[in-house]
């Protein structure tokens, strides 16, 4: 027996409002559940739901004394990441989704949806999730309804997102929501076993700009059913950020405070994947006389505050962040921080029931099982764990969290910074000529292929700003954005910087230690901030002078520093070429100013000639 209006109404707490009833009653029309539950974010609820899918066999409980309330859960091989290929920006004019995005047109998608959503949740529970991307009712933090069958997603947005009864209350006070739909697209007749991993081969991750809606059918996978992540965080949310005069970013937020004089520092930055985002987020210097400590490690949402301040805020309450390579060596904070109340997804498990994965402290154990399932030994030819598997893990735990990192009114930016995996003539660290400049080193951002990616490793790939799958509209229409909230915000704006910690010599050895010595680099962008160090005219931007750099315990000299800021011209016009090709097919919507920076920028190589 399917779920009725009455049913809902009757689930219903008495916070939610008459809007969300009626919308909840339809979409249940559409899907027919057998059973309806409103999440409130419990403790109770959790222990419930959790209880729940390990007896169906979806969760393995970890080991109690080694991981706390944690679990392991295993997708499906055809179910372990993001699906770009399928992933739709459903606005009504092609163009404004651009050529980097997979355009649909909106009533034909909403056509396709229908029949697919039709019926999906039979014989399963329909959740209906209230949430809250950012602190509740701060200035900068914006609320949505998830409704999903899977209490997968239930668990992980508890973790991920302010989830529950709160976030209703505040929908409840009339505050604009955005609606969000999930289904595993896998229905149950009646008296049929679930599988421990539901989803269905064809898939659809669907958003609509105009009317702020997300549609994902198909995957039980994070980034495709946490709707609250990219779909919403990124993806609407930066059409609803050009609109409303904000920034939604692909960037992490760190604290920079200076142990001598209290001055407190903030630096958000955008990289592409496999380019140290998480670890520069949980940095630990290597010199003395800073603390650092972590506000965000995906997404920064931007506002100019009270007094025309950029600020920022990290709209997600935890961290999904990638296993492999994961370590004390490479970041002790996430390792401290998964130690409990955490899900794993698609890790190994140990005979004595923690989790494992390539990459982590110690010895290869003798016997593991796979994330398939299956018995795994050294001598096994496939990895143990899979190569995107994940943590979710309550970001308060970490243990350098800033204090400050749920303040309504966010933190105020100090610089921002692009970079990319570049073996080659991109230096160490340079600063913005002006802002436009600034934008045109977001827009030209390129990084090496690793084996994560489709394409011949080492290859260039481009990923503007670190958006290129995640921009809700077109990438070019986004620069002009930029543009705009730089002339807004004119000397409060922070200055932009480019940073390569992956330069490598001529033997193939990385130039530049990395980790823990990124400080050395903050710490010359802080002290730039602060204008106490000149900077010197280079060809890609002003590079730092070699005595203003605190290489102090460092074995690298003048001729190894002049190493890290060498650049060839002649590699440097064929890296533009290529560039203005991609420019290319923006069109008109090309900002201007970008083309005139790709000019400057070729006369200052013509200049190092």
């Amino acid at each position: 027996m399917s779920v009725t209006e009455q049913d809902v109404r009757s689930a219903a707490p008495s916070n939610a409002p008459e809007d969300v009833v009626s919308w909840v009653a339809e979409i249940a029309a559409l899907t027919t559940p057998d059973a309806i539950e409103f999440s409130d974010g419990s403790q109770e609820e959790w222990d419930r739901l959790t209880e729940q899918m390990v007896d169906s066999g979806m969760f393995t409980r970890l080991n109690e004394e080694k991981r706390p309330n944690s679990f392991l859960a295993r997708s499906l091989p055809s179910d372990v990441a993001r699906v770009e290929s399928r992933t739709f920006i459903c606005c009504e004019k092609e163009e404004d989704a651009g050529p980097t995005n997979h355009w649909a047109d909106p009533k034909e998608m909403k056509a396709t949806l229908k029949e697919k959503f039709t019926g999906a949740m039979k014989g399963r529970t329909m959740y209906v999730v209230p949430f809250s991307m950012g602190p509740l009712g701060g200035p900068i933090s914006q609320l949505g309804i998830e409704i999903t069958d899977s209490p997968y997603v239930v668990c992980n947005m508890r973790i991920m997102t302010r989830m529950g009864a709160k976030a209703m209350d505040l929908i409840n006070e009339g505050k604009p929501w955005v609606p969000a739909v999930h289904s595993v697209g896998k229905p149950l007749a009646e008296g049929e076993t679930d599988t421990e991993w539901p989803c269905n081969d064809e898939k659809y991750i669907t958003h609509f700009p105009e009317t702020n809606e997300i549609w994902s059918y198909g995957s039980g996978y994070g980034g495709n059913a946490l709707l609250g992540k990219k779909c919403f965080a990124l993806r609407i949310a930066s059409t609803m950020a050009r609109r409303d005069g904000w920034m939604a970013e692909h960037m992490l937020i760190l604290r920079l405070t200076s142990e001598k004089t209290g001055e407190q520092y903030h630096i958000t930055a955008a990289f592409p994947s496999a380019c140290g985002k998480t670890n520069l987020a949980m940095l630990q210097p290597t010199i003395d006389g800073y603390k650092v400590e972590t506000v965000g490690d995906d997404i920064a949402w931007m506002r100019p505050g009270p007094d025309g301040t950029l600020r920022a805020i990290n709209p997600e309450a935890g961290f999904f962040g990638v296993a492999p390579g994961t370590s004390y060596k490479t970041n002790p904070m996430a390792m401290e921080t998964a130690k409990a109340n955490s899900i794993f997804t698609n890790v190994a498990l140990t005979d004595d029931g923690d989790v494992w994965w390539e990459g982590i402290d110690g010895d290869v154990p003798e016997h593991l099982i796979d994330w398939h399932g299956k018995d795994w030994t050294p001598e096994s030819d496939a990895p143990a764990a899979h190569p995107n598997s994940r943590f979710t893990v309550p970001a308060s735990q970490c243990p350098i969290i800033c204090p400050d990192w749920e303040a309504p009114e966010g933190v105020p930016v100090t610089a921002i910074l692009f970079g990319g995996r570049r073996a080659s003539n991109v230096p160490l660290v340079a600063e913005q000529y002006e802002p436009a400049h600034g934008v045109f080193i977001g827009a030209s951002v390129a990084s090496e292929q690793t084996a994560a990616a489709e394409g011949s490793v080492g290859s260039l790939r481009h990923d503007p700003f670190a958006m290129l799958p995640f921009c809700g509209y077109n990438m070019a229409d986004y620069w002009g954005h930029w543009l705009e909230m730089q002339k807004e915000l004119g000397d409060r704006f922070p200055k932009v910087y480019q940073v390569n910690w992956f330069r490598k010599d001529e033997d193939g050895k990385f130039m530049w230690p990395g980790y823990g010595d990124n400080s050395r680099v903050l710490d010359w962008i802080v002290r730039r901030a602060a204008g106490e160090v000149e900077a010197i005219e280079g060809v890609t931007g002003l590079y730092p002078k070699f005595e203003d750099f605190n290489l102090e315990g460092l074995d690298l000299d003048k001729e190894a520093w002049d190493k890290l800021f060498f650049i060839d011209p002649e590699a440097w016009e064929a890296e533009m070429d290529d560039t203005e090709k991609y420019f290319e097919q923006f069109g008109d919507h090309l900002p201007a100013e970008i083309t005139e920076q790709l000019k400057k920028f070729r006369d200052r190589i013509a200049a190092a000639k």
